[in-house]
């Protein structure tokens, strides 16, 4: 399997399903490279490889971390997702801007991510 640019990051993931869930998206648009840390249930898991409905590679090569720095250490650039206003002073893209910021990046051979959060939480500030 060869690794594309996008590197996909769920952070402190709680239900091996979406994990499965996110494999198969991910299998969707060439994906490949998915990056868990902590996640609640351990891994491997067989509810996530049910879920991931053939997009078994991914799950296969699936890396854990124990921490975010160690898991996003390589990479030149990380987007954080959110789905609420944080009142921080951060820069805030669209989804455009981040799909030209992901791709400028990427065309530029950097080696880039994005992270989510947990499904209950979201990411935390920090």
């Amino acid at each position: 399997m060869t690794s594309r640019p996008l590197r996909i990051v769920l952070v402190r993931p709680r239900n091996p399903i979406n994990i499965g869930a996110c494999a198969r998206a991910m299998a969707n648009f060439g994906l490949t490279e998915l990056r868990l840390i902590a996640p609640r249930d351990g891994w491997p898991s067989d509810r996530a490889r049910a879920a991931a409905a053939g997009a078994d590679a991914i799950i296969d090569a699936a890396t854990v971390y124990p921490s975010l720095d160690e898991a996003v250490a390589d990479l030149n650039f990380l987007l954080a997702t959110t789905a609420r206003p944080r009142g921080m002073v951060k820069p805030v893209l669209t989804l455009e801007g981040a799909a030209r910021e992901l791709a400028a990046r990427g065309g530029k051979g950097e080696r880039i991510g994005i992270m989510f959060g947990p499904e209950r939480s979201g990411l935390d500030n920090d």
